[in-house]
């Protein structure tokens, strides 16, 4: 497992234009994590977009499947070799981006680009295409349930609060149980600081471990 990835929670689109050629970047998370699913999800959306932009002169992709990355696949779609597709790709390994799909429409202008032109266009929408979505950072972490009294919760919060941990649930009773999602590789350090903290009087349980992100100040946990 990746300690964390980024990837797009949300897609977007980005328009260009280059001596009249119009170039609309339209940005897909790929959700299904099966390999045989993620493909099929990429062909329906590749085709999706070609009949939305049916009278478009080229409509050249790019995706990133995998969480190593494992499948990169690009298209010029009539354009001179090398001169979308693998730009288009370029931006997103060199992003650092996973499970995504970038289909990138041009409407011809009438006046020819050449190899660096069209390069700079097809790159440059697929930023654009990406500034307009939502990229996170996907975290692997551990739900720990964390048991203490009253009397070292303010203390567990301020320890929490330093290392930016937000708390995803808490039970008081005649003490306290608080559920907090931990990065896998913070967790040592985090319950070493808990139970100093505590002078020992903290009590843990370690729960599922999953993936999570903050999207607007608010955590989700994905998996669930």
């Amino acid at each position: 497992m990746l300690k964390e990835y980024r990837t797009v929670y949300e897609g977007g689109e980005g328009r260009i234009e280059e001596k009249k050629s119009k170039f609309i970047a339209t940005v897909y998370p790929i959700e299904n994590e099966v390999a045989e699913g993620a493909m099929e999800e990429v062909l329906a959306l590749i085709e999706k977009t070609k009949k939305r932009y049916w009278d478009a002169r080229h409509n050249c992709f790019a995706y990133c499947i995998g969480l190593e990355q494992e499948i990169l696949r690009c298209s010029d779609d009539g354009e001179p070799a090398g001169t979308a597709g693998k730009p288009m790709l370029d931006v997103l390994t060199g992003m650092g981006i996973h499970n995504v799909l970038v289909v990138v429409t041009r409407y011809f202008g009438g006046t020819l680009l050449g190899t660096g032109g069209l390069v700079r266009a097809y790159s440059g929408a697929v930023k654009e295409g990406l500034a307009n979505s939502v990229v996170i950072t996907k975290k692997f972490g551990v739900k720990m349930d964390v048991l203490t009294d009253y009397t070292g919760l303010g203390k567990i919060q301020y320890i929490l609060g330093k290392r930016g941990l937000k708390v995803l649930d808490s039970v008081y009773t005649d003490a306290v149980e608080v559920r907090v999602l931990i990065p896998v590789d913070e967790v040592d350090c985090v319950l070493a600081e808990i139970t100093e903290g505590t002078n020992g009087q903290a009590r843990y349980e370690r729960g599922e471990e999953c993936y999570f992100a903050e999207v607007d100040g608010e955590m989700i946990v994905f998996g669930e």
